[in-house]
């Protein structure tokens, strides 16, 4: 086996270029040696973000190695290269940091973005309180993270109610309910903007918001 924890070269600290969210997503690297051989080995990614992660496993192969990822739960595969390793206080090998060659957001997962999702609202909150936000953008900020809010309510309630095995698809009635809701507000912002002037024949997408409405009363009128 490739193991090369007595013999991995000396690592430099790269700067990151984005924050590493603790994380913990199952993931299978294949590399080769300098024979030619190839290894498969299962690891576990700790630390990701766009740019890369840290990977815990039981044979590493060595700083500068180019190796293959593949999530286990969405099969996705990416490119990425070994660029350090991470030791205990008593010099023993505990991960190596890896750079994909692309960098992606999607390729962790859905939960590494709901983290990533979470941090930026924080940074939000704290750049709000300056109070330097227009209060018409600050609105709609909050409608829709109330409407984010709500969405993530349903997809919770929808996956209890499976695990119960109980009919799930009463929830769907909420999401539409939550959905006229959303829309009316809208058009009820869309309405206070035509008044104020904001929006007149020249705005881009007027046309097509028209036609959309023409069709949705169209469809409307056959429940009445």
């Amino acid at each position: 086996m490739p193991t090369t924890h007595a013999n991995q070269p000396p690592v430099t600290s790269t700067k990151r270029r984005s924050r590493r969210f603790p994380f913990l997503s199952a993931v299978e690297a294949t590399w080769q040696d300098p024979t030619g051989k190839v290894f498969r080995e299962e690891a576990k990614a700790t630390e990701v973000n766009a740019h890369g992660g840290l990977l815990e496993m039981k044979n590493y192969p060595a700083v500068g190695t180019q190796i293959e990822l593949t999530n286990l739960f969405s099969r996705e595969s990416a490119y990425a290269r070994i660029v350090g390793a991470r030791r205990s206080p008593e010099g023993r090998l505990i991960g190596v940091a890896v750079e994909l060659t692309i960098p992606s957001e999607t390729f962790w997962g859905s939960n590494f973005q709901l983290k990533k999702i979470c941090a930026d609202l924080v940074r939000v909150e704290y750049e709000m309180r300056s109070g330097s936000v227009d209060e018409r953008v600050l609105h709609e900020f909050r409608d829709a993270v109330d409407h984010v809010r709500k969405t993530a309510w349903a997809v919770q309630e929808w996956q209890a109610r499976q695990s119960q095995h109980t009919d799930p698809q009463s929830v769907i009635s909420l999401v539409v309910a939550e959905r006229l809701r959303r829309a009316t507000q809208l058009c009820d912002t869309i309405a206070a903007d035509v008044a104020a002037h904001q929006i007149n024949q020249g705005t881009v997408g007027l046309e097509e918001f028209l036609q959309s409405l023409q069709k949705l009363g169209e469809s409307l009128r056959g429940l009445f």
